[in-house]
């Protein structure tokens, strides 16, 4: 599949009249698969709580826009609060297992791929 800007643009639209003000598309075939790829189109105002993966990394590469991640230590002070943009020459982030983060959208029709080791297991918040 070819990942270019008719992908990305129905997927922000997707995301911007979805209640959750994001949307991703899926490369993998099952949430029991043991990698997890996919595009997310991330909305200002889209609710990301902040969690962790326990025993999982994620890495983020923004492909357009402008995206902020913010990581935490177990108390709640801040580790480290990135903004990311390709037009700045600031790609992606790889977060550590079991770090607090989050992902909040700066510019309107951002668009980050995401991946990460699966299977599927819903968020600690």
């Amino acid at each position: 599949m070819l990942i270019d800007d008719k992908i990305l643009d129905d997927l922000t639209r997707r995301a911007q009249n979805s209640p959750r003000r994001r949307m991703n598309l899926n490369f993998h075939q099952s949430l029991d698969d043991k990698c997890h790829r996919f595009i997310n189109a991330v909305e200002p105002g889209a609710d990301i709580p902040i969690h962790r993966h326990p025993e999982k990394e994620e890495s983020f590469v923004v492909l357009r826009g402008k995206i902020r991640i913010t990581t935490y230590n177990d108390d709640g002070s801040i580790i480290e609060d990135l903004i990311l943009s390709p037009t700045e020459g600031r790609y992606g982030v790889n977060v550590e297992k079991n770090v607090w983060h989050t992902v909040e959208a700066l510019e309107p029709d951002s668009v980050i791929f995401e991946c990460k080791e699966g299977p599927y297991v819903p968020h600690e918040e």
